[in-house]
């Protein structure tokens, strides 16, 4: 899929392509998906799952924003596939109660999103964010909340010609908190065993449902679980 256009600015940079891609391997959207997102802002991750999902509900507090977010949705008309709804309303108001898939693109209220979450059983829900100590308290109101599956935090640094050579600036690093609200079926509540988030053991028949979602995207792209042929 070509890369989207995103010709208007919200000034507040968009979130990167490459953190991006991690935010759309985590999600997973499908073509029957419903889609709920925080903080369009730019609409870069709005128009990307616009691309995937057959539903986008996308809510931002500010009305020049949620502007930006709409003219550069439409700079991208062509590629997007889904039914989208821009939504000028500070969550958790004005998120749906059916959506399969959430993502938090600010720190914002997020427990009270999170709550909400958990009430509608969201099978999907990624949150970013970009500074430590706010990290810290997501981890743990993901755990209180049984949503927590996985903490990623992760650099991209771009390469630049300095002096005959390459030489490398790295971007603001990224802590994304990946999880569920669904609750797991395959997890026998007397000897299931699942993994926590700062450690501890999982059987072999226990998997997270965002390990079950990555193997998917494995055998679509035709990779084995061992690294597949390295290109």
């Amino acid at each position: 899929m070509p890369p989207i256009a995103l010709p208007h600015d919200a000034k507040a940079g968009p979130t990167k392509s490459e953190v991006r891609a991690v935010v759309g391997s985590k999600l997973a959207l499908e073509p029957d998906d419903h889609f709920a997102e925080v903080g369009s802002c730019t609409g870069a991750v709005t128009i990307e799952a616009a691309q995937r999902a057959g539903r986008v509900t996308a809510l931002e507090r500010k009305p020049e924003r949620l502007e930006t977010t709409e003219r550069n949705l439409a700079a991208n008309e062509e590629s997007v596939r889904a039914d989208v709804e821009l939504r000028n309303a500070e969550a958790p108001e004005g998120l749906p109660d059916d959506a399969d898939a959430l993502f938090l693109g600010g720190s914002r209220n997020f427990e009270a999103v999170l709550d909400h979450a958990v009430e509608t059983e969201i099978d999907r829900v990624v949150m970013n964010v970009s500074r430590l100590e706010v990290a810290g308290k997501a981890t743990e109101a993901f755990r209180e909340r049984d949503l927590l599956e996985e903490v990623v935090q992760f650099q991209v640094s771009h390469g630049y010609e300095l002096a005959g050579a390459t030489s490398f600036n790295s971007d603001n690093p990224v802590y994304m908190l990946v999880g569920s609200a669904t609750p797991d079926e395959e997890t026998d509540e007397d000897d299931g065993e699942r993994v926590a988030a700062d450690g501890g053991e999982r059987s072999t028949g226990s998997r997270s449902s965002s390990e079950q979602r990555s193997d998917v995207g494995r055998i679509a792209r035709g990779d084995s679980k061992s690294g597949g042929n390295g290109q």
